[in-house]
């Protein structure tokens, strides 16, 4: 009874392990170019729900940003 139980268990695992796949619920990361009049401001201000500091923080952590200073064409990485 208890070697049935066993590959019963065993069985179920592998299947679960078969068909589980990655929830890919973070996406593909969201491009933004940069406009002549953006700021981090405006950017955290559009993009991101609450409070725009916390959106300024995570602009500047995603990109690696050590200022503020934005320039016009640049390529940034919305986390």
């Amino acid at each position: 009874m208890f070697v049935r139980l066993s590959v019963l268990l065993l069985a179920i695992s592998l299947v679960v392990g078969v068909v589980a796949r990655p929830s890919g619920g973070a996406g593909k990361p969201t491009r933004y170019v940069v406009k002549p009049t953006d700021t981090l401001w405006s950017i955290a201000a559009a993009h991101y729900a609450g409070d725009p500091r916390q959106g300024i923080w995570e602009l500047q952590q995603r990109n690696q940003l050590h200022g503020t200073t934005l320039v016009p064409g640049q390529r940034l990485v919305l986390p």
